[in-house]
């Protein structure tokens, strides 16, 4: 007679006692559990690259460093350096910015022979009446609720008045720059090294009063100098920065390396951070203040690395504009990713009383088309139009990876693909589809395929994907015909649109009295 055993026979519900022991004995073993049947949102990581203050130079440490406050960043890097700059706009002392998300800092040392931007300011005559005069560095008359007020006396002389002029700048810890007075003259000299100094302006205010004080701005010595960000590229490793601030605006080499780096997503040979065992790749906010920088984007077709942060005509930083929109876009990435950073206003950044091209919108479609983003001005303030990186080949139309929030749903695909594949299928043993298992850690085609149709609904109730049905009817699983040890997997999706244009016609015409 035949011996049937039973199918379970090897099925073990609990193993918090090992099978070998046979005395007498009550085991229980505590193990982590994931029941949630939706993926969560992929989590944000902002990578800051810039330059430390000349004070800081020494015994730099370039590690990567996560920043939870402006503060932090001065006290590390220079109060008023680059660090500081944006920290202050992604962290705020009154506001939130960006939350909970961390920020990590990659420092940079300054390139060997860079220079700091030196500015004279020159006081001419003698204070004809009690008033106040008001500096304007980089866009700013005041800084994280510091005035830079000088209080003006009669009778002061041009001597006096270049002395307050330094004192005003020195009374703000987060100032960019620090400044000497010589006689009538205030030498303002930006507190880090380097071409991104450039972007210090300086200008005075004086409320259509002159109180007999003319003022006569000169620069004497250029910012120069970028580092080379490829060692502070080198310490991503594993982690997933999402999101990175360029510091260094649209200079070329900075641009070039973190394209490099990140690489493209081509189906044939994708490269950089896109390369199928990695894939975290990231997009590198980039600020500029030019009225239209599409000159620089239009060469860029199909790099998908760089997204311009357009602040045009602004005198603030570049480096804000990056800083403003990473506020926005990481927020809006974090908690609402199938939703973009259309007609979200940056939070805090230097406007100008008009901002040219891009204040009429057949310009904006022009830049737009040109791979680099917009913004328009309203009610003081840049409102964000389109966000953009600069892919835009010839003929492809609509563009695969021209809008970020299009980009981040991508990536947030992955993301749920990844933590899906860890839980069944990384480390577990490959089944036929028609074979009766019941041990534990093991994995069949079919069971993976119900996996990931669950996943597609999922994405569509989440609204970052559309038409389950047909990302389930592309699903292929199989084990590979020669790696017994490998399983592929193959599917499509269709990403959601986002809603840029409504199109409307009305056809209109008179009422007639009807014929008797």
């Amino acid at each position: 007679m035949a011996i049937i055993l039973p199918t379970n026979i090897n099925k073990m519900i609990s193993n918090a006692v090992g099978t070998e022991r046979i005395s007498t004995v009550l085991g229980y073993k505590l193990t982590k559990g994931n029941f949630s049947v939706t993926s969560p949102n992929l989590p944000q990581r902002i990578a800051i690259l810039a330059e430390a203050n000349t004070n800081k130079q020494s015994g730099l440490v370039t590690n990567p460093t996560v920043i939870t406050s402006a503060q932090q960043a001065g006290q590390l890097y220079g109060f008023g350096s680059p660090v500081y700059n944006i920290m202050r706009i992604l962290r705020p002392v009154s506001g939130d910015g960006v939350g909970g998300i961390p920020t990590v800092v990659y420092p940079q040392a300054e390139a060997s022979g860079a220079a700091a931007r030196v500015q004279t300011i020159t006081v001419t005559g003698t204070a004809t009446a009690n008033g106040t005069h008001t500096l304007v560095i980089a866009g700013r008359e005041n800084l994280d609720g510091q005035n830079y007020d000088i209080n003006i006396v009669s009778g002061d002389t041009n001597a006096q008045i270049a002395a307050k002029i330094s004192d005003a700048i020195n009374a703000v810890l987060g100032c960019p720059v620090s400044s000497a007075t010589a006689t009538n003259v205030a030498t303002v000299t930006t507190k880090w090294k380097g071409l991104t100094s450039q972007g210090v302006t300086i200008s005075v205010n004086n409320r259509n009063n002159g109180l007999g004080i003319s003022y006569a701005i000169l620069e004497t010595a250029a910012g120069s100098g970028t580092p080379d960000l490829g060692p502070a590229l080198e310490q991503f490793g594993a982690a997933w920065n999402t999101i990175v601030i360029n510091s260094y605006g649209t200079e070329s080499t900075p641009m070039q390396t973190l394209e490099q780096f990140n690489g493209v997503p081509d189906p044939d040979n994708p490269t950089g951070r896109y390369t199928g065992i990695i894939m975290s790749p990231f997009i590198a906010l980039t600020g500029s203040v030019a009225e239209d920088p599409s000159s620089i984007t239009d060469s860029r077709k199909t790099q998908v690395t760089i997204a311009i942060c357009p602040a045009p005509l602004s005198t603030g930083m570049a480096m804000e504009a990056a800083a403003n929109m990473a506020v926005l876009f990481s927020r809006t990435s974090q908690d609402t990713p199938h939703l973009d950073v259309q007609n979200k206003s940056y939070p805090d950044m230097p406007a100008p009383a008009i901002i040219g091209k891009m204040a009429t919108y057949n310009e904006r479609d022009i830049i737009v088309k040109k791979g680099c983003s917009t913004v328009d001005l309203v009610n003081n303030a840049y409102q964000v139009k389109d966000f953009v990186t600069t892919y835009h080949p010839d003929g492809e139309v609509p563009a695969q990876f021209q809008y970020c929030r299009n980009l981040m749903i991508d990536f947030n695909v992955k993301f749920g693909y990844y933590l899906l594949q860890m839980a069944n299928v990384l480390d577990h043993a490959i089944a036929k589809d028609s074979d009766t298992v019941t041990a534990e850690k093991v994995i069949k085609p079919k069971q993976w395929k119900q996996v990931l149709a669950s996943f597609f609904i999922d994405l569509a109730r989440r609204a970052l994907i559309a038409e389950p049905d047909f990302s389930k009817a592309s699903l292929q699983v199989d084990v590979n015909e020669t790696n017994p040890n490998r399983l592929d997997t193959y599917f499509r999706y269709k990403r959601t649109g986002f809603l840029r244009i409504a199109s409307t016609t009305a056809e209109a015409g008179f009422n007639f009295g009807t014929a008797s």
